[in-house]
């Protein structure tokens, strides 16, 4: 894994765009480093490379496979190397977030939506940051999800660690996953859901349900089951499903993003509610990312894309966090601020 981290390192320092990931559950660093610095885009999703897209807007940046070296290694399981007092939580937001958080239970009261996620920004000072570093400790750290750290000098570093399949496409074939409701994980004590995160989970899973139905045959529903995601659990849903003829990747990643489990519900109406009041442009924080068209270990034609979540951007020796929850009509604004709280220790504890 050396080579491909120096390869990285000796990218960041030219300025040329790179990518580094490992799939969830992988003993495999997948690197793709691009030849030049232009600032390539999808146009239909039928391009093959690693994409990164947005939250909201069209400027979905692609690495493209034809305009890069592709680098394979492997790297060794040695457990949890991360920091064990993460770095601790500004609560200057706080205030701030709460009183979001209520106004998104105001309009759903007042039936505006049903569901609405809600998310803020938290700025970490980081002195000698070292990216590669950090990627090796996300390695470590979380070895049951999505990890990366993605760089263009036109657009920045973003780095993550994320829970959440968008898609996985294997020509026709497609499997998605509904995920929502959080808890903090405490070891040895038994997991139970209250009635606020199986309902927000449900609608995440309706959702899906509901608007793959018309495009695809042979849709199955897996019964929901808890996920774990670091120090946090997620009840989750399996969705597979046969794409008709007719139907393809754009067709269906139209229907997924955003999903609820990142916007809401109904999609447009709570999607708007966010960029209204947020207060802050998310970028490609609950966008998605991935290989597309490609499966660069088998070198088959499949997409890989997961949601971006649990993620942060560098910015010199500054992180920016972001965390977001769901929000219900039984939401409380302390606890669903004390579930971003939780969320960010996904980030800090491998910062320090």
């Amino acid at each position: 894994m050396i080579d491909v981290l120096n390869t990285a390192r000796n990218h960041f320092a030219k300025k040329l765009p790179f990518v580094l990931y490992s799939k969830p559950n992988q003993r495999k660093v997948i690197g793709l480093f691009q030849e030049n610095d232009e600032l390539y885009h999808s146009e239909n999703l039928q391009e093959a490379g690693f994409i990164l897209a947005p939250f909201e807007g069209n400027e979905q940046v692609l690495i493209p496979e034809e305009k890069s070296e592709v680098k394979i290694s492997d790297f060794i399981f040695e457990g949890n190397n991360s920091n064990n007092h993460p770095i601790s939580d500004d609560e200057s937001g706080k205030e701030a977030f709460e009183k979001l958080v209520q106004k998104g239970i105001d309009a759903i009261n007042n039936n505006s939506f049903q569901k609405v996620v809600l998310s803020r920004k938290e700025i970490v000072a980081v002195e000698n940051l070292d990216f590669a570093l950090i990627f090796e400790r996300l390695l470590q750290t979380y070895p049951t999800a999505f990890k990366y750290c993605w760089f263009h000098p036109k657009v920045g570093m973003w780095m993550g660690a994320t829970p959440e399949q968008l898609l996985k496409a294997d020509g026709s074939k497609i499997k998605t996953v509904a995920l929502a409701g959080t808890q903090k994980y405490v070891e040895n004590q038994e997991v139970i859901w209250g009635e606020k995160e199986i309902e927000e989970q449900k609608f995440v899973t309706d959702f899906i349900a509901d608007n793959l139905k018309d495009i695809t045959s042979k849709l199955s529903i897996s019964e929901p089951y808890t996920l774990k995601a670091g120090n946090i659990l997620h009840i989750k849903t399996d969705i597979e499903a046969v794409l008709k003829p007719e139907n393809n990747l754009k067709k269906v990643i139209s229907i997924l993003h955003p999903t609820p489990a990142v916007c809401g519900l109904p999609k447009m109406l709570s999607k708007g509610f966010i960029l209204k009041n947020e207060g802050y442009d998310r970028e490609y924080y609950s966008g998605f990312l991935g290989e597309l068209n490609k499966d660069f270990e088998t070198d088959e034609e499949k997409s890989d894309l997961f949601v971006n979540l649990r993620c942060m951007q560098i910015k010199e020796n500054q992180t920016h966090l972001y965390i977001g929850c769901g929000i219900t009509k039984d939401s409380v604004p302390e606890k669903e601020y004390i579930e971003t709280v939780n969320k960010s220790l996904t980030m800090k504890r491998i910062l320090a």
